[in-house]
């Protein structure tokens, strides 16, 4: 009888022992498991819209660009224009910004801009449009242009640039549809290159070994 309680004993012992490797093994597969984001993955929308924010802004730059050639005027005038911003009126005269060093600073502060704006129409985009079809991601961009454009120029630039620098320049002399059309290329572009930024877990390819 003895005998047959040791046994047993031994055989408790032999299944605890099993449950202990049993839950140390699940412990070392999931630590071996690559990391998941399991919620809105803010951080990596926020960078992705920052990187996304310049193409949009070059397209927008381009676009306005290409405008100004068409009319006649000076193919960066916007940037000239934007540039009354840090510098005031003086960054209106020809021979002062025409030499192409403050125009290309311009450039780069437009396309800075456009990267920092990237972060906030990133993450509402991917909020609002996560499953959404491409025309309403676009839909979606639009409404949050026109929303930037009039926050920007008309609640923002409209008294702020004319407190620090006595001028009204940007909103004066850039034409509400060419305003609008600017914040709107930069939208449709980024809805247009969203899918560039979506979240794909990395999922690395384990050999197979089983025999066939």
């Amino acid at each position: 009888m003895s005998s047959i309680e040791s046994k047993r004993e031994e055989l408790e012992r032999l299944r605890q022992r099993i449950r202990e490797l049993e839950a140390e093994i699940r412990d070392a597969e999931q630590s071996q498991q690559p990391w998941q984001a399991t919620r809105f993955y803010t951080a990596y929308y926020a960078t992705t819209g920052f990187m996304l924010g310049m193409f949009a802004a070059a397209a927008s730059l381009l676009f306005n660009v290409v405008g100004s050639l068409l009319v006649g005027q000076h193919p960066l005038q916007l940037i000239r224009v934007y540039l009354t911003f840090p510098m005031g009126e003086k960054a209106l005269d020809l021979n002062a910004v025409d030499g192409g060093l403050i125009l290309a600073i311009g450039c780069c502060l437009y396309l800075a801009t456009g990267m920092l704006l990237g972060v906030p129409f990133y993450l509402a985009l991917v909020w609002l449009t996560a499953d959404a079809s491409f025309g309403r991601r676009l839909l979606v961009a639009t409404v949050l242009s026109i929303g930037i454009w009039i926050i920007n120029y008309y609640a923002i630039l409209s008294w702020l640039q004319p407190l620090l620098f006595g001028g009204n320049w940007i909103v004066e002399m850039v034409p509400w549809w060419v305003a609008a059309l600017t914040h709107l290329v930069f939208g449709w572009t980024m809805a247009l290159i969203y899918p560039w930024g979506t979240y794909v877990p990395y999922r690395p390819n384990t050999p197979n070994t089983e025999q066939t």
